[in-house]
């Protein structure tokens, strides 16, 4: 029997709350069949590892590895070492390529399917950094995933950000790069809400003049790109920039506000997904994707549109910090056994924060066990000072 909590709110005053509405989805076995979805996947942090976590935090490496094993039984896809993962913010590329080279192995263990992002993060975004550079960083991480057998998300590069003079040097760059790469990949637009230092990325702040360099790139190299994946948070310029994209190149969304919709489609076409919410609310997703399959929406939105309140929670400004509301969803549920991340990123958010991401998870019924999610609430509450 699950008892009430005190939880906090705004102000300081407390609220009693009774969790226990968790739902019975019809999870599939098998993959979506009319979409492809992609969950950006979180790192467990090891909180036995002696080493400082701001620096050179470790990973449990069993648990993180059992998460992507969990996504892949509900028959979702992995898209790994992305921003999810605390890539750049906590995640370096030494420790990256560990995990995608863990990842690989996994994946194939089981026939999971997997993409891994590869950047620049090994250079530092400074301005005097040269297109060389940042060309030479790409090669050396697109080369390592393509050897371990990966298909390559082509991630933002805060390098070219930093040193780009005008679009111009942005479609030399992905232009070099994309010749160079034995097979498709997914490219990935990721907006300046979700990292600040890439404000002003393919050479324009103007979302519509960036946009067309962006689909100048793709059609130059129409060959060599399976998709591409837009976070800003816009429907109306993805939905814009999908009925632009040339014919086999897939949208994949990255809007963690207006998901259901994008994947869901109209008359014209619909996104792909490859999304950081998918980690937190991946039951939920894979039963509307189940459902979406049999054609039948009306159950598609049932589900998936209790999310949305949720995952606009999480991704609330700064939005780079929703990972805080990943981890602890994953904590509250069971997958790991501590709220800790690397970086300290667990103290991102306020426990006022926590405390309405655990209703709103309640409410879109993916606390898998109230009673256990309960007692880790009141344990996080407990270290607030919050009886």
């Amino acid at each position: 029997m699950v008892r009430d909590l005190k939880l906090p709110r705004a102000g300081g005053s407390l609220y009693s709350y009774v969790p226990g509405n968790a739902a019975s989805f019809d999870l599939p076995t098998e993959k979506p069949q009319s979409r492809i979805a992609y969950a950006a996947a979180h790192v467990v942090c090891d909180p036995y590892a002696e080493a400082d976590p701001l620096t050179n935090a470790q990973i449990d490496w069993n648990a993180t590895m059992a998460y992507r094993h969990y996504l892949w039984s509900l028959g979702l896809s992995v898209a790994e070492a992305m921003d999810t993962a605390q890539r750049g913010m906590g995640l370096d590329w030494y420790r990256a390529k560990e995990l995608i080279s863990r990842s690989l192995d996994e994946a194939r263990s089981v026939g999971g399917r997997i993409a891994c992002g590869a950047g620049t993060d090994h250079l530092a975004p400074e301005p005097h950094v040269t297109l060389e550079e940042v060309e030479a960083a790409y090669e050396e991480q697109c080369g390592f995933v393509e050897a371990k057998g990966g298909q390559i998300i082509l991630m933002a590069s805060r390098a070219l950000a930093a040193c780009a003079k005008g679009p111009e040097d942005y479609e030399r760059v992905y232009g070099r790069i994309l010749r160079q790469v034995s097979q498709p990949v997914i490219l990935h637009w990721l907006g300046d809400m979700f990292d600040p230092a890439l404000k002003g990325y393919w050479g324009y702040e103007d979302p519509d003049a960036a946009m067309e360099v962006c689909l100048r790139v793709i059609r130059a190299n129409q060959d060599k790109v399976d998709g591409i994946k837009i976070s800003l948070l816009d429907a109306d310029k993805e939905i814009a920039m999908r009925r632009l994209l040339p014919t086999g190149v897939r949208m994949y969304t990255g809007d963690d506000f207006n998901y259901p919709t994008l994947i869901r489609g109209d008359e014209q076409g619909y996104s792909h997904a490859l999304l950081g919410i998918f980690d937190a609310i991946a039951p939920a997703a894979a039963a509307a994707l189940h459902a979406l399959d049999k054609g039948d929406t009306e159950r598609y939105h049932a589900i998936m549109d209790k999310t949305v309140p949720l995952s606009r929670h999480m991704f609330q400004k700064p939005t780079y910090a929703y990972k805080t509301g990943i981890v602890f969803l994953a904590y509250l549920n069971g997958h790991q056994d501590h709220f800790r991340m690397i970086g300290g990123a667990e103290g991102a958010r306020s426990v006022i924060h926590l405390a309405e991401l655990f209703v709103l998870a309640d409410q879109a019924g993916l606390l898998a066990n109230p009673e256990l999610a309960a007692e880790r609430m009141r344990l996080v509450l407990a270290l607030a000072g919050i009886e």
